[in-house]
This record gives structure tokens, sequence and C-alpha cells, in this order.
């Protein structure tokens, strides 16, 4: 199952998208920001079926 999350950039504030895939289980992975480039640390689990339980995007400099 693929979901898009919508979230702000830690650094810029802009609101930017991924797309998140529920069939790879528990992830995490940095992502540059589609307005800055800056490094965003993206990390999301899933449930069994594949949709989002929890999401979290933070500075990778933290």
């Amino acid at each position: 199952m693929i979901t898009e999350k919508r979230f702000r950039c830690p650094y810029c504030g802009e609101r930017i998208s991924c797309l998140l895939d529920g069939s790879a289980g528990e992830q995490q992975y940095v992502e540059d920001c589609e307005v800055c480039c800056r490094p965003i640390e993206i990390a999301c689990d899933f449930d069994g079926d594949g949709r989002p339980l929890g999401f979290s995007a933070h500075r990778h400099d933290e």
C-alpha cells in the first residue's frame, strides 16, 4: 500500500510530501527537501495491513 504523506520541512517550513510504501514495514531513511534540498530524517511504522501508524520528519543534524 502506497500512501502520500504531507508535512512541513523542519528546515525551511515549506509543505512537502513523500510516498510511503507500507509493504516495506518499518522504515528509517534520509530524503532531501524538495524546496531547500536539506536532508530530512524520515521514520515511519505500519500495521500488518500496510497502513501508516506513526511518522516523523526531523532535521538530519539533530
